[in-house]
């Protein structure tokens, strides 16, 4: 099919979703730890309370893949209903999720948002290759990763800002204070909204020829066989993206399962207090442990803002390759590199960092990592693999991004950060290291399609 090049608006509406996808990922990246810890779990039992995220993407992005990929409505075409039902799934469970009154409550909340967050997300992605020609594709991917970028920065701070506004952070033993309860209502508005905004600009494309379409929804018992295959037959290319993003996934999730506790512990001097070691019933001893929780929420909260940081630098990055790549090709492989080192750098600077303004620089290096994560594999891959089958390959894709943070999750970054000794903030050191060799990971890349598109003589 011949596609015609998009206006950047276009390809705006058609991300704009994005940014509620990442309000949903932000708020839960930056605050679900706080909520665990806030609800009483130790610190190294918070990855494995975060197995929830990878697991349901594991699970519901291949599904949600082949399915979209085998999808036509009349109105809403072939993506646009999974981002429906996602969204609304999503904004039901953000609201929810902060007024948990156990861990119990708050582990199983993550598992039902992290699945409708990817009801949404998995078709995004699909749907910049289905409306694009491969010569703007990574300009839709980048232009994907602005949006995020906006979002990620926005969402961190909201806790922040809204208690600028009076809101408190101040909250009993064992309660999520408001601050957070009236982040996450906005956060699951503006998923909401966002989503509502790209269905109702965005149009797509059908099926070429709708009787073979139809013949192909007609078979039965087809999905577990077309899954393996697709994994057996997946291009080197892929496999070895798949490395790249094993490294780059398992250093992000270490950052948002531990980053939280690492940095209020080792930059700002005040870890979550442990009620074991106060007397709740004197009220001096409860006095001490209020002054103490409020003085971990208030530093969770800078911690959450300059975690925005990267959300920020990686919208800049963004900015910039959009108005390249409209223009000029791009070095995908050298460009990805580059970013994720500077990435790994960021990490390792907050062990050293003399306070916490400096740790501006350290999440502005993690941004450029993150912007060129959201981005350059995906246009890399897109480069790389059948078009009919966008959806299913890219939620297949989707495993190496999940498999490295179930790693994490059951013991991988515990036992990695140990190695360096006790302290929480040496899991920002294994991010980094992390980082680092994904980045030269890069240099396996060789396909030179994928490496840079090239425009048919």
């Amino acid at each position: 099919m011949n596609k015609r090049k998009l206006t950047f608006w276009e390809i705006w509406n058609m991300s704009f979703g994005f940014l509620g996808i990442q309000f949903g990922f932000a708020l839960q990246g930056g605050f679900m730890s706080r909520i665990f810890q806030t609800l009483g779990a130790d610190k190294d039992a918070i990855p494995l309370l975060w197995i929830a995220a990878p697991l349901t993407g594991l699970l519901v992005q291949p599904i949600i893949g082949y399915l979209s990929d085998r999808t036509w409505h009349p109105r809403l075409g072939r993506r646009r209903p999974y981002f429906l039902i996602g969204a609304i799934l999503s904004s039901l469970a953000l609201f929810i999720v902060p007024h948990s009154s156990a861990l119990w409550m708050a582990a199983g909340l993550l598992w039902i948002l992290d699945a409708s967050i990817n009801i949404s997300m998995e078709p995004f992605r699909a749907l910049v290759a289905d409306k694009l020609p491969e010569s703007q594709r990574s300009y839709g991917f980048v232009t994907q990763t602005l949006i995020i970028g906006i979002g990620t920065w926005i969402a961190s701070n909201l806790p922040w800002a809204v208690s600028q506004f009076g809101v408190s952070d101040a909250a009993p033993e064992g309660v999520v204070p408001m601050s957070v309860k009236v982040a996450f209502a906005i956060g699951a508005f503006v998923f909401l909204f966002s989503i509502l905004y790209t269905i109702f600009t965005t149009s797509e494309y059908p099926p070429e020829d709708m009787e073979e379409f139809e013949r192909e929804k007609q078979k039965k018992n087809q999905f577990i066989p077309d899954i393996l295959n697709n994994i057996g037959s997946m291009p080197m290319t892929m496999k070895k993206l798949g490395l790249i993003q094993f490294f780059s996934w398992f250093a992000f999730f270490t950052m948002w399962s531990l980053a939280n506790p690492a940095l209020t512990e080792h930059v700002f001097d005040t870890p979550a207090p442990d009620k074991a070691l106060y007397d709740l019933t004197l009220p001096e001893s409860l006095k001490e442990f209020n002054l103490a929780n409020t003085a971990f929420q208030k530093s969770s909260n800078e911690v959450g803002s300059y975690m925005g940081v990267y959300g920020l630098s990686s919208m800049a990055f963004a900015l910039i390759l959009t108005f390249y790549t409209s223009r000029k090709r791009i070095n995908r492989k050298f460009v990805h590199m580059g970013s994720l080192v500077l990435g790994g750098i960021g990490f390792i600077s907050m062990y050293f960092v003399p306070s916490p303004q400096w740790l501006i620089l350290s999440f502005t290096l993690v941004g450029f990592a993150w912007g060129s994560i959201l981005s350059m594999p995906y246009a890399m891959l897109s480069s790389s693999v059948d078009p009919r089958k966008m959806g299913v390959i890219m939620g297949i894709f989707n495993m190496f991004i999940v498999i490295p943070q179930i790693v994490a999750a059951v013991g991988g970054v515990n036992f990695a950060y140990k190695l360096l000794g006790e302290e929480t903030i040496n899991a920002m050191i294994i991010a980094g290291i992390s980082l680092i060799i994904a980045g030269f990971c890069n240099l396996l890349i060789t396909n030179k399609k994928a490496i840079t598109y090239l425009p048919e003589e």
